[in-house]
């Protein structure tokens, strides 16, 4: 059952949560050990799946304070193809782990969704590359070829979307979202920026919207911006212009540090919470379509909790 698959309910004006960084949240603050930061490989494990469900409650709790819809996003950011093999999964094994965390994500939505609280559920798929810099570079059909088996097992279950995160430059965008059209799954793009507001490949925000835009026949349900502080590129989108009204989500940085200063950092940098809340205070006054707020890197619950009091007051 896709019980929003066809209408997907954030595309109106209500507000909608989604969580934060769960990677760096089981590193650095229960210690955990993600090889590669692939969160999923707890999928392999009873243990694993509770800790991820426990990580979810935090977020699916805040927005039943605020009575907000919530999406899901599963723990898959990692799970595809070249990050996998580096961690002996198979693309049998990789099939099936994708489709155990929409299990376990459906898990928490019968659990915990009711008409009040809306649960969307999203496969989540990351770049094939490093998430902070473009690697591994393909043109849009190797993109949609080595894309689309993740989009295939998700569109085998009651996934209601997939959302590609992190991603650095356009043909890879255009490479997912053709894969995604091919099964029939809606599907968001969110990039990231640099501290100049730019790709790290060097393109504008305007520019990689449009372009997908452009040659995907506006099949995107709608971007988002990730793994960027608020202050890396509020800049860009001052100027105003129609591309904005694409943007209707955000999982921003907790911290200011550039990527290449929070690779080589050693410790987690959980950044300004309330400068933080007042950034997508900013950002909503920006972006007229803005309703899908979470975090990223550096951010936990107590990050959403903070920008909750002043989206909501």
């Amino acid at each position: 059952m896709h019980p929003y698959k066809t209408q997907l309910p954030q595309l109106g004006e209500a507000t909608f949560l989604t969580d934060g960084g769960l990677e760096t949240t089981l590193i650095f603050h229960q210690g955990m050990e993600l090889p590669l930061f692939a969160a999923f490989d707890l999928l392999k494990s009873e243990e694993g799946k509770q800790v991820l469900k426990k990580y979810y409650l935090h977020y699916l709790h805040i927005a039943r304070q605020y009575k907000t819809g919530f999406v899901l996003e599963a723990p898959t950011w990692r799970a595809n193809q070249d990050w996998g093999a580096k961690l002996g999964y198979s693309s049998a094994s990789l099939d099936l782990v994708n489709k155990r965390a929409i299990e376990l994500m459906e898990e928490l939505r019968k659990e915990h969704g009711e008409a009040n609280l809306p649960i969307v559920i999203s496969g989540c798929l990351g770049p094939r590359g490093d998430g902070y810099v473009p690697s591994n570079l393909m043109n849009a059909k190797e993109a949609q070829d080595y894309h689309t088996a993740q989009v295939k097992s998700f569109s085998e279950t009651t996934a209601d979307l997939v959302t590609a995160m992190t991603i650095n430059y356009t043909a890879e965008a255009i490479g997912i979202v053709r894969a995604a059209q091919q099964y029939k799954m809606p599907v968001v793009i969110s990039f990231t920026t640099e501290t100049d507001g730019k790709l790290p490949n060097g393109e504008t925000l305007q520019d990689a919207i449009t372009q997908v835009d452009e040659v995907t026949d506006l099949y995107v349900a709608y971007y988002m911006i990730n793994c960027a502080h608020p202050n890396h590129f509020k800049g860009v989108l001052q100027d105003g212009g129609q591309w904005l009204q694409r943007i209707k989500g955000i999982r921003a940085n907790a911290s200011m540090k550039s990527h290449a200063e929070l690779d080589e950092s050693d410790h987690l940098d959980a950044g300004d919470k309330q400068e933080l809340a007042r950034g997508y205070l900013t950002l909503k006054s920006l972006l007229p379509n803005l309703t899908v707020i979470g975090g990223c890197c550096g951010t936990d619950h107590t990050h959403l909790e903070k920008i909750c009091t002043h989206w909501f007051n």
